[in-house]
């Protein structure tokens, strides 16, 4: 287990389109960490009807069909139970740009303390490494998935493999600053404030 001190609350994310631009919400998930390691047992999902009807090709990827979500509630029914979830928690994502761009863009109101991508911190980690993919990192770390439940692409599956990942990656790192300032997008919550005396470029 990585010695660092992880925070006290903080969730894997992971979301499904149908394939509209901007695309609406058919599926989230989201995983607690408790130092370090995802609890699946622990794990909120949430199927979205959408206001526009799953686009064959996207239903393929993630096998969420539109019969699926027939009587699934609208997002503006589950909105707020996914903003409690996550109030005041950090978020982690493989490739975290795009579940950080449609949940704020879906609840406004909502902002992460910090944004996690484990796309980004695989390649501080492993500079030189071919492929950051999930599937590609999952075989190069060795992680097992025979644990995890569900199936590909589906958001929880995704989340849980996502999180074991984080739990990975972590060993390499002695503190959580350290892990912060290689996974932290530019832009987003949760990069360190610049330590006084610090160089700064006007």
């Amino acid at each position: 287990m990585s010695p660092l001190t992880w925070p006290e609350s903080l969730f894997v994310v992971d979301v499904e389109g149908n394939g509209a631009n901007p695309p609406d919400l058919v599926e989230v998930a989201a995983i607690p960490i408790q130092a370090g390691m995802p609890e699946p047992d622990e794990a909120r999902s949430w199927l979205i009807r959408p206001p526009v009807a799953i686009a064959g090709r996207v239903s393929r990827i993630h096998g969420i069909t539109n019969s699926m979500v027939d009587g699934a509630p609208l997002w503006d029914e589950v909105s707020g139970e996914v903003a409690d979830v996550l109030k005041n928690a950090w978020i982690c994502a493989h490739s975290a740009s795009v579940e950080y761009g449609v949940l704020t863009r879906h609840m406004p109101a909502w902002q992460p303390i910090g944004v996690i991508d484990t796309l980004r911190l695989a390649r501080a980690t492993f500079p030189g490494h071919k492929g950051f993919g999930l599937d590609a990192l999952v075989t190069h770390t060795r992680i097992s998935l025979d644990d995890v439940a569900g199936t590909r692409h589906r958001a929880a599956y995704d989340a849980h493999a996502t999180g074991l990942l984080l739990h990975h990656l972590a060993s390499h790192y002695d503190t959580w600053e350290a892990l912060v300032a290689k996974a932290v997008p530019p832009g987003m919550p949760g990069l360190p404030e610049p330590e006084p005396g610090e160089d700064t470029l006007w």
